[in-house]
């Protein structure tokens, strides 16, 4: 019942604060990305930026417990989730770094 959840977010608040957390760090990583392959011949097949990718993926985790959001109660579907939305983010924002000659 809704009087017995003793969460420190409700279920709305979680949702809206994986999701911010997902996105920041997806444009955080297109950043990062964008920074690390500036001198490579072919910065679009430089696996550097896929690295940075999956660290920005597995550093959500910890910073969402540290922020008080229960992990140990995601499922398979709320770990792709996280990895689609930083994945999507760092893909769209560091093609537009790519296609525009942007450099940090």
């Amino acid at each position: 019942m809704a009087t017995e959840s003793a969460g420190r977010f409700s279920p709305h608040l979680r949702g809206l604060t994986v999701t911010a957390l997902a996105s920041v760090l997806g444009v955080a990583a297109a950043v990062v990305s964008s920074i690390v392959t500036a001198g490579a011949a072919t910065p679009a097949t430089d696996p550097r930026a896929t690295y940075v990718l999956a660290g920005a993926i597995l550093v959500q985790f910890p910073l969402l417990k540290l922020v008080g959001i229960d992990v140990e109660d995601f499922g398979a579907k709320d770990y792709l989730y996280v990895a689609f939305m930083t994945f999507a983010l760092w893909f769209v924002c560091w093609g537009i770094f790519l296609t525009a000659g942007t450099t940090f």
